[in-house]
């Protein structure tokens, strides 16, 4: 059985660890200078070498060699997920005041550290404050937020960074070449992107892809989109064209695409929220899209949700065309001039004298569909009337000629609008913002899609109602 990656090409010294210079040089230099603490606590993401150091510095200050397979009787390592108790930590305290077997110092090693329990910790604070001198501990933990103040304040504490992409890459070419591994730096860039800052996942994707890599064929990076179950990158930059020129078929299509391929809506989401991150300079107009594509993994029903997401633009260009374009409408101030104007003539008869005008009677604009703002009725009833407002903004309204139409939702809350108690106010709100004499219709369902395209994703979402999505 051949040996894993991530174990074979573990460093064996504090030289070799890689990302970490903040930490090795200092410790590298405290034990060339024989400045060894009594305690040090490693924090930081997992896999990105804190067990691995721990076993080398705990090597490198008894000065014995360290190989993967190393056991010394000095050195002792304690899983804390499984000997968390109290008892545990006693026996640990009484063998620390026994003596080293041959090694200068005898080193404690407890790997998740965080998992003690609060008694545990108790028992352990003692012998950390008062510590043997042949006594070292090192303790390690990806939560250090979870250890209590009196033990982080009696440790010496070193936390560690995510590996960079840049470093990842260059360590998996270096593993790739000593493995005769044929693949190209965007592949290698992609795994390194999903190890997430650790050495360890991005060994392993490795790993997992070198029996790709046979008879001179190249691992290339639709290979590991494949094998992670990844959309294609054309796929995700589709789909952000698709979004901001509002083409619901296209967001659909590609949606579907991914998803046959094996990707997500959680997959897709994180991508895109990914590709964004690292091009926003260039396109920050898709930075609000980011907020709302967060909500996608939390959805109950995230293959809805992101289709939402990404329509949302495209229903706000195609529900409403008419109150766009009545926006950006400007105002002529006079009338276009005649191709070929007639010369005016001046007069010489005598004007007749000039009558005293009535001032006209300023006429009554009649409602337009493309300027009725369902939005201003429901700012002012909030402000006169509280429970109209709480039934109309669970409603729909549609003006078509001298006809509003309110889409009620329910039988009940039609019922409420046609009582005479709300009937009137509705009436009175609608002559306020200058809408007199409406044939006011109250329908008990909610307002169908105006669009096909519209429809076609109601029908996908099992029915629903059409709602006003506005940029703010």
């Amino acid at each position: 059985m051949g040996q894993a990656l991530y174990r074979k090409y573990r460093s064996k010294s504090l030289g070799e660890i890689v990302g970490q210079g903040h930490i090795t040089d200092i410790l590298s230099r405290a034990i060339a200078q024989d400045k060894i603490a009594h305690a040090y606590l490693l924090t930081g993401p997992r896999g990105v070498g804190k067990t691995s150091i721990a076993r080398i510095l705990a090597h490198e200050i008894n000065q014995l060699p360290y190989t993967d397979d190393s056991q010394h009787l000095d050195i002792i390592e304690i899983d804390a997920a499984s000997n968390n108790g109290v008892e545990d930590v006693r026996d640990l305290r009484e063998k620390a005041r026994i003596a080293p077997v041959s090694a200068r110092r005898k080193i404690y090693i407890i790997d998740e550290v965080h998992m003690l329990s609060k008694p545990a910790f108790n028992a352990l604070l003692k012998t950390l404050e008062e510590p043997p001198e042949h006594i070292v501990f090192i303790l390690a933990t990806t939560d250090a937020d979870k250890l209590p103040a009196t033990i982080i304040s009696r440790v010496q504490r070193y936390t560690f960074r995510p590996i960079t992409i840049a470093d990842a890459v260059a360590h998996l070419r270096t593993i790739a070449e000593q493995e005769s591994i044929s693949i190209d730096d965007a592949a290698l860039e992609l795994i390194a992107y999903h190890g997430d800052g650790s050495f360890r996942d991005s060994i392993s994707l490795l790993d997992q892809l070198s029996s790709l890599s046979v008879d001179d064929s190249v691992i290339t990076r639709p290979l590991v989109e494949q094998m992670l179950g990844l959309a294609e990158l054309d796929t995700i930059t589709g789909l952000l064209e698709a979004y901001q020129q509002g083409n619901i078929a296209e967001i659909v299509r590609l949606i579907d695409l991914a998803e046959q391929h094996g990707a997500s809506a959680a997959m897709i989401s994180d991508q895109l929220i990914r590709h964004i991150r690292h091009t926003i300079t260039e396109h920050p107009v898709f930075l609000p899209l980011v907020d709302a594509l967060l909500e996608v993994c939390r959805s109950p029903r995230p293959h809805i949700k992101l289709l939402v997401v990404l329509a949302g633009r495209a229903s706000e260009s195609t529900i409403y065309p008419q109150a766009k374009l009545s926006e950006n409408k400007q105002p002529t101030s006079q009338a276009p001039h005649a191709k070929n104007p007639e010369p005016v003539v001046a007069s010489t008869a005598p004007s007749p004298p000039q009558q005293p005008t009535k001032p006209a009677k300023k006429p009554t604009p009649s409602p337009s569909p493309s300027l009725f703002e369902w939005g201003a009725l429901l700012d002012y009833t909030r402000k006169h009337s509280i429970s109209l407002h709480s039934i109309l903004s669970a409603c729909t309204g549609v003006l078509t000629g001298s006809t509003l139409t309110i889409y009620a939702g329910k039988k009940f809350q039609k019922n409420l609008l046609d009582s005479a108690k709300h009937r009137p106010s509705l009436v009175s709100a609608l002559a306020s913002l200058g809408y007199d004499d409406l044939t006011i219709e109250t329908i008990p369902s909610p307002k169908p899609p105006a669009d096909s395209q519209v429809a076609s994703i109601v029908a996908m979402m099992g029915g629903g109602e059409e709602v006003d999505v506005k940029e703010s």
